[in-house]
């Protein structure tokens, strides 16, 4: 599909199909983030960050400030090519005693592309590298595929640097499209790997998959998605094409608060459907950061 005919369209499915009611409860259950607790995030941002960064580089761990952020970091595998396959690394944080696997996003105008194409069909998770889930579980079919393509040799590489480094948590990271095969790599991965935690932390994610995909992720992920003020992104694809964020949203708001949303798709003002509920309302600037003074790019 023509991507300007795709977002016309797209654009008017959401005004009338996605605007946000307010829900009392909801709102009521808001909460701030500390100042330490934001913190805590800012090595894993810059981790998402460096994802950006060419496999020769990450491998090396030499990609400048973004590498420098986390120099403790030992790097063990990288790859992508930034086109088909987006670039992905693996390595071990001793400090945060983490393997961290993380994944290339991509700039706002392509994303939204792969937001309004014929890829934008749900369909069911390929059962060879999702054994035995249910199959009423479905996700965006571009990001499925582009998930596919690397994930055997993440699952190596995050094999060989839990034996390597006798580790006992896998910290999965991403944004924008990034974030996309990072949450699909935390279905993926556990269903390969055992005797480890796994959290994941994206930033500007899309919606991925359907309510059945949300409600697995609910169950069986420990999930962070943090949107940035009024990022489009995160708004798409609609609801109305049977999408779903799973729970875990943090919302950064213009004031600089970073909130807590509670539920899935949470419609509160404070949480990105309530506060951008069509892209007219959003701002594609936003899609980048900071976060926390943290721009993700290499």
């Amino acid at each position: 599909m023509d991507f300007t005919l795709g977002l016309v369209l797209l654009v008017a499915f959401t005004l009338v199909h996605a605007a946000p009611t307010v829900d009392l409860e909801k709102r009521q259950t808001i909460t701030a983030l500390s100042a330490a607790q934001i913190a805590s995030f800012k090595p894993f941002t810059f981790y998402a960050s460096t994802g950006y960064c060419q496999p020769s580089a990450t491998l090396t761990w030499s990609c400048g400030a973004n590498c420098q952020a986390n120099p403790s970091f030992e790097p063990l595998a990288s790859g992508g090519d930034g086109s088909d396959t987006q670039f992905w690394y693996v390595g071990f944080d001793p400090t945060l005693q983490t393997v961290i696997v993380s994944h290339q996003g991509t700039d706002t105008g392509e994303i939204l592309a792969l937001l309004t194409d014929a890829d934008i069909t749900l369909k069911q998770l390929d059962s060879t590298l999702f054994p035995g889930l249910s199959s009423s579980i479905e996700v965006h079919e571009g990001f499925a595929g582009t998930q596919s393509r690397s994930a055997p040799d993440v699952l190596s590489a995050v094999q060989t640097a839990i034996t390597r480094f006798k580790a006992t948590q896998v910290t999965i990271l991403g944004h924008s499209l990034g974030g996309a095969i990072a949450l699909i790599d935390a279905v993926y991965l556990p269903l390969h790997v055992s005797g480890v935690t796994f959290k994941t932390i994206t930033y500007g994610m899309p919606r991925v998959g359907n309510q059945a995909f949300a409600n697995y992720v609910d169950a069986h992920v420990s999930l962070i998605h943090i949107n940035n003020e009024e990022d489009i992104v995160p708004i798409l694809p609609g609801r109305f094409l049977g999408y779903v964020h799973p729970s875990g949203e943090v919302h950064i708001e213009d004031s600089g608060e970073w909130a807590s949303c509670p539920g899935q798709d949470n419609t509160n003002t404070q949480c990105i459907v309530g506060d951008v509920p069509n892209i007219f309302e959003g701002d594609e600037s936003d899609h980048d950061g900071p976060y926390d003074g943290v721009l993700m790019g290499c």
